[in-house]
């Protein structure tokens, strides 16, 4: 009987083995002063608009951004690690302000909404896609800014990679949608 029963607990334990595990994306860091952004290496709080920090499963601690833009642009350069776990940017419709875009309103980059091309700058000054985790958020801020509402996925790989002071493609003369999206 013995026998029967670390057999069947072995077969168990094989099965369980075959099975894929699912590991759950580490949830968002508070913003603080100790925060420096990967591509300027500046203090994050010292900049306006959304910031953003990713988890890499090579790294202990998420990589950090001076804003939204460079945190998506992170996601598309070669040279930077793949094995990303979550990507959070400010959730700006529950932002403070532009100013202060809030220490802990994160919403994960993948469910969220971002305005292209609008009149708001960037932390560094550049273009800035600005994340919202709700559409009439969007909406409002497309309405006193301009832009466009894309979801992750269709930000266009040159607005985030795009030089600042270039016309971007998210607000083409011709109303044409332009660029292949991101990947």
């Amino acid at each position: 009987m013995r026998r029967l029963v670390l057999a069947f607990l072995g077969l168990l334990a094989l099965a369980g083995c075959g099975e894929k595990q699912t590991a759950q994306a580490p949830p968002p860091h508070k913003m603080t002063a100790e925060m420096f952004g990967h591509y300027c290496g500046m203090n994050v709080l010292e900049h306006p608009g959304p910031k953003g920090q990713i988890f890499v499963a090579s790294l202990i601690e998420p990589v950090w951004f001076s804003s939204a833009r460079d945190t998506i642009a992170f996601t598309v350069l070669p040279d930077e690690p793949k094995d990303i776990q979550a990507i959070y940017v400010s959730d700006m419709g529950r932002a403070p302000s532009w100013e202060k875009p809030g220490q802990d309103n994160w919403v994960e980059a993948r469910k969220a909404l971002f305005v292209i091309g609008s009149r708001a700058r960037g932390g560094m000054g550049g273009d800035e896609a600005v994340p919202f985790s709700e559409r009439a958020a969007a909406e409002k801020f497309v309405a006193e800014n301009g832009g466009r509402i894309v979801p992750f996925g269709e930000v266009p790989r040159e607005y985030v990679l795009g030089s600042d002071g270039e016309k971007s493609e998210a607000a083409p003369e011709d109303g044409a949608a332009g660029r292949a999206p991101l990947d």
